[in-house]
C-alpha cells in the first residue's frame, strides 16, 4: 500500500496505541505524529480520521503532563469533528468529553497548591 496510505496510518496509529498502553511514550509519540502527518497529507486536514490523529496525540501529551501542548490539538480535533460530523455526533461527543478532562486536569495542575 505504500508509506502514504491511510491503512498504513492506521497500523502506525495501532501501534503508538499500544506502545502508549505499555508506557512507552516515547515510542509512541513519533508514530502518533507520523499517522497525522500521513491523514492530513493523503485525507486533507478536516478529516474526522485526522481529528481521530489529533486526539490520540494529544491524549499522550496530556498523559505526560504537556497540557499546553495536548490543548490546540484537542481544541481543533473537536472543530473538525464538529464540522464533518456535527456537534451531536458520539465522536465529536467523545473528544469533547476528552477536552473537558484535559481543560480540568490543566486547570487543577496550574491552581496552587494548599497549604496544611
Amino acid at each position: 500500500m505504500g508509506p502514504d496510505h491511510p491503512l498504513t496510518a492506521q497500523s502506525i496509529n495501532n501501534l503508538a496505541v499500544l506502545l502508549r498502553a505499555k508506557g512507552d511514550y516515547a515510542g509512541a509519540e513519533p508514530l502518533y505524529r507520523r499517522a497525522l502527518e500521513i491523514r492530513e497529507k493523503v485525507l486533507g486536514p478536516n478529516h474526522p480520521d485526522v481529528a481521530i490523529s489529533l486526539n490520540n496525540l494529544a491524549w499522550l501529551l496530556e498523559e505526560k503532563g504537556d497540557y499546553a501542548g495536548a490543548k490546540p490539538l484537542m481544541q481543533r480535533a473537536v472543530a473538525i469533528d464538529e464540522k464533518a460530523l456535527g456537534p451531536d455526533h458520539p465522536t465529536t461527543q467523545t473528544i469533547k468529553k476528552n477536552l473537558d478532562d484535559l481543560l480540568q486536569k490543566s486547570a487543577q495542575a496550574a491552581a496552587p497548591k494548599a497549604k496544611n
